[in-house]
């Protein structure tokens, strides 16, 4: 694949990092061994500056290109955290902790960047500052929102910033992007539903909050279909129900769990009413009470179109214009990179990981072909958008 011949040069070391941090995944915030890693690796590759703690436990490397003359910035980021999944695959460097893998590929993520530190801090081919950021809790944990409330854009002057994800099933040597939504939001909820409880021979006596919850449920599912444009995307998915514990007892309340994602802010405000409405509504019918609370979410990942069209551009001219996908269909998958590009400009894209196992599955495995390509990507962003003078 058409990589950067010095990054290509690297690429096993590139690979050792990646797996040396697959065999150690740490979730959310607690990505101590990972952060230390990481900022031992950008001191030794020369770093002007190597901050820690940014949100918590992100890590920050600036380098400044050898053109002297420009103090623009461009923010580079990967995500460092694994999830609590078991690992099946009996690889040579499968986890090593009980629970938890890297099966979404931030591994990977973590290395691309590294990679990509190690060159631009040899080269210094750019005029301004590469801002590279490690950000913990992707995985539902806020990380980027942290990072960005931490005062990551003022505190290091970034005025652009852009992020990657490889995508299993998009071919190896291929990128993907496209302007406008490219994930979506996300929220989740916890309907709650009070009835009374009773004996299950007697439902006259009781109101069977079992029943109104199922009601509620099936409500549910009219949001997208009945509420919602036809056009515009929407999912509302049920995902957990907990009732009572006897077989011969109905129970006095229902928890119900899920989430609602979409590709606009006005569909979301859209599903989160209609979801309190009907909630509230139906339980009402049935003699009973509902309410909803809504938790930890992420907003819709939103390219700007000028960005977006900067970021292909560059990839085109890394891998030819034939491997880029310049109109890809959006996901309803979230990302809290969203939070930066609410901060400022920037474009969020996708690397194709081959034909592997699904992202959240125990068999997914980061593709290392993928690995001099993303890197080479990055460096190739800072150069033609910090270029030097002529």
């Amino acid at each position: 694949m058409p990589a950067i011949d010095r990054i290509q040069a690297f690429s096993d070391a590139i690979t050792a990092w990646r797996h040396d941090l697959h065999a150690h995944p740490e979730l959310l915030y607690d990505v101590e061994r990972t952060a230390g890693f990481v900022a031992d690796k950008l001191t030794a590759f020369g770093c002007d500056e190597v901050v820690t703690g940014i949100g918590r436990t992100g890590v920050v490397g600036v380098i400044r290109g050898r053109g002297g003359r420009s103090n623009r910035a461009i923010g580079l980021r990967a995500d460092m955290d694994a999830l609590p999944i078991q690992e099946v695959r009996d690889l040579a460097y499968r986890s090593t902790v009980p629970g938890k893998m890297h099966a979404c590929g931030h591994d990977g993520h973590t290395a691309m960047l590294l990679g990509a530190a190690r060159y631009l801090a040899e080269t210094r081919d750019f005029d301004g500052r590469a801002v590279l950021i490690f950000q913990p809790a992707e995985e539902g944990g806020g990380g980027g929102e942290a990072m960005v409330e931490d005062g990551l854009m003022e505190r290091f002057g970034i005025e652009a910033v852009y992020g990657m994800h490889n995508i299993p099933g998009l071919p190896l040597g291929q990128f993907a992007i496209r302007p406008g939504p490219i994930m979506a939001s996300t929220d989740r909820f916890t309907i709650t539903i009070e009835g009374r409880g009773g004996h299950a021979a007697l439902p006259h006596a009781a109101v069977d909050s079992v029943v109104v919850a199922s009601h509620v449920v099936l409500a549910l599912q009219s949001i997208v279909s009945r509420n919602v444009d036809p056009l515009q995307s929407a999912v509302v998915s049920v995902c957990a129900l907990e009732a009572g514990e006897a077989f011969n007892v109905l129970p006095q309340r229902v928890t119900l769990r899920g989430t609602m994602r979409a590709l606009s802010a006005e569909v979301r405000a859209l599903i989160k009413a209609q979801i309190v409405a009907l909630t509230e509504g139906v339980a009402s019918a049935f003699g009973a009470a509902g309410s909803v609370d809504f938790g930890a979410s992420y907003p819709v990942t939103e390219n700007d179109p000028a960005e977006a069209a900067f970021v292909a551009d560059v990839a085109a001219g890394l891998v030819g214009e034939e491997r880029v996908e310049r109109n890809v269909a959006p996901m309803m998958a979230a990302e809290d990179f969203s939070y930066m590009l609410e901060r400022r400009p920037g474009a969020y894209l996708f690397l194709g990981n081959g034909d592997s196992a699904p992202l959240h599955h125990p068999h997914y495995d980061f593709n290392d072909a993928a690995a001099p390509l993303g890197a080479s990507l990055w460096a190739r962003l800072v150069e033609t958008g910090l270029p030097l003078g002529r």
